[in-house]
């Protein structure tokens, strides 16, 4: 081995986020998730779970991947053709400031991502998740034609604000030509935070009401002092952040999707509109179709689990002494006061009310398939 292969196998240093330092001095311990250092708690994950639940929670999402797709200069292209051939998302319907969830799905129609798109004035703005923005950029730059230029907004921070008190805190310095209790859900719009420019959109992943603001890195630590500074306000990490989305039962990339996974037996169709579902023209068009018309061998489902233990990922999914499944997130829900979890189970056993078990270390735990979200969802519509 020479010199250099050494140094190729050198472990990569986690980057830092532009509110490193602010979490430190919050007392956060930082831990390493997607290549960055990030929060996984303050003061303790179910206490953060919790005050989120009743109160409103600040969190640090700037590992995210804050994209911008526009026309190249002096380039002649249809935007919305070019990004539908990408993306199984109809744009005809989506209006500027509106943001509509989608998928990004390769040629075998498995999910390489899930992600959020927004119309602006001269182009779409794309959040896509932290641990696979990199290959992301490079999946959408072969996709898109020459005539469009994707931007990586690699300077901009973005914090999210969520829970029922998050209006009421937000709204105090929340200024634009937009009122912010005209934002409802997956609505977003141009506004000032303590004079720091934000782009700001009534969505989230925790199934409360709640706000994205993307906002220049530098100005990071001033806006969440500013928000922090409200009595409804707190840091959270994110090991709520996790437990939330589970209760909401959101799934997390990596975790509950996958190339592995389909957008049908994953539950999550509605990323791709009813008129793309038909005409199809993107990749994986026609495995969504064909799961569309045959069904699938398999489904996410929800689980709830008897006693106090909880199942994490990779748990045997049984029934009676047949495996059936997989767990795929699990974790004990504070709102419930009992473990929950989400699976993908064979379609035979996955009707709401089926009687399963879970095997962890040998023990068998009794659950049962139960619809989600496991905690109503208290979106602002």
């Amino acid at each position: 081995m020479n010199p250099q292969d050494e140094q190729d196998l050198e472990p990569v240093e986690p980057l830092l986020l532009p509110l490193d330092a602010w979490h430190r001095e919050k007392g956060g311990r930082m831990v390493e998730f997607a290549g960055y250092m990030m929060p996984v708690q303050y003061e303790g994950i179910m206490a953060e779970h919790l005050w989120t639940r009743e109160s409103a929670g600040l969190f640090d999402v700037s590992h995210m991947g804050q994209l911008y797709i526009c026309p190249a200069e002096d380039a002649q292209v249809d935007l919305d053709a070019a990004l539908e051939a990408a993306l199984p998302i109809d744009l005809s319907t989506l209006k500027t400031g509106s943001v509509r969830y989608s998928l990004l799905l390769d040629d075998e129609g498995g999910i390489l991502d899930d992600l959020m798109v927004t119309r602006w004035e001269t182009g779409f703005y794309l959040v896509v998740n932290g641990a696979t923005k990199w290959d992301d950029i490079g999946s959408l730059r072969e996709l898109l034609p020459d005539e469009v230029t994707l931007n990586h907004l690699d300077d901009s921070a973005l914090l999210a604000l969520q829970g029922p008190k998050a209006f009421a805190a937000l709204e105090r310095h929340a200024k634009g030509d937009t009122p912010l209790s005209a934002l409802t859900f997956m609505k977003g719009a141009s506004f000032t935070l303590g004079g720091v420019d934000a782009w700001i959109s009534r969505s989230g992943y925790t199934g409360e009401d709640g706000f994205e603001i993307s906002i220049p890195g530098k100005d990071a630590a001033r806006v969440a002092d500013l928000l922090c500074g409200e009595p409804e306000v707190k840091p959270i990490g994110l090991g709520a952040r996790d437990s939330l989305r589970l209760e909401a039962g959101l799934p997390l990339y990596g975790h509950d999707m996958s190339p592995d996974h389909g957008a049908v037996e994953a539950g999550l169709i509605f990323g791709v509109n009813k008129r793309r579902r038909s005409e199809g023209g993107f990749p994986g068009a026609a495995r969504v179709q064909r799961d569309l018309a045959q069904g699938t061998a398999r489904k996410r489902i929800g689980l709830s689990l008897e006693g106090r233990q909880a199942a994490r990922e990779g748990a045997m999914v049984l029934a009676g002494d047949l495996e059936v499944g997989v767990v795929t997130s699990g974790g004990f829900s504070p709102s419930l006061q009992h473990p929950i979890a989400m699976a993908y189970v064979d379609a035979a056993h996955a009707a709401d009310g089926t009687a399963l078990s879970i095997e962890i270390r040998g023990k068998r735990l009794d659950a049962k398939v139960v619809p989600m979200p496991f905690v109503q969802h208290r979106y602002h519509r």
